[in-house]
C-alpha cells in the first residue's frame, strides 16, 4: 500500500505525515516499519530537514518505480477473481461452523 500511496505521488516526494493522511486504518509504527524496511532495500528514499520537528520525505526510488507495473498486475488480478476468492472463503468459514 505504501508503494502504490508513494507511486500515486511520483515524482514528488510525500511527507510521513500525509503517507498516514492517504493509508486510513496503517498505525503510525506499522508505515515507520514498513517504510524503514523499503528504504534499507532501495524501493523509497527518504530525505530528513532538520527542522523542529524534522520534517520527513518519502520517495520511489527507480526501483521503486519498477514495481508500479508489478503490483497493477497483481491488483488486476485479485480484482479479477475476488468472487472466487470470496466463496473459497465463505466455503471455508462454512465448512468450520459445521464442524465446530
Amino acid at each position: 500500500m505504501a508503494v502504490k500511496t508513494l507511486a500515486d505521488a511520483a515524482p514528488d516526494e510525500v511527507r510521513f505525515a500525509e503517507l498516514r493522511r492517504r493509508m486510513p486504518g496503517v498505525s503510525q509504527k506499522m508505515l515507520s516499519v514498513t517504510l524503514r524496511s523499503l528504504t534499507r532495500d532501495g524501493l523509497v528514499s527518504r530525505r530528513v530537514e532538520p527542522t523542529v520537528p524534522p520534517r520527513v520525505f518519502y520517495r520511489l526510488t527507480a526501483l521503486g518505480l519498477s514495481l508500479e507495473a508489478v503490483l497493477a498486475g497483481l491488483r488486476t488480478w485479485a480484482e479479477d477473481h475476488m468472487a472466487e476468492i470470496d466463496r473459497a472463503n465463505e466455503a471455508t468459514d462454512q465448512e468450520a461452523d459445521d464442524e465446530g
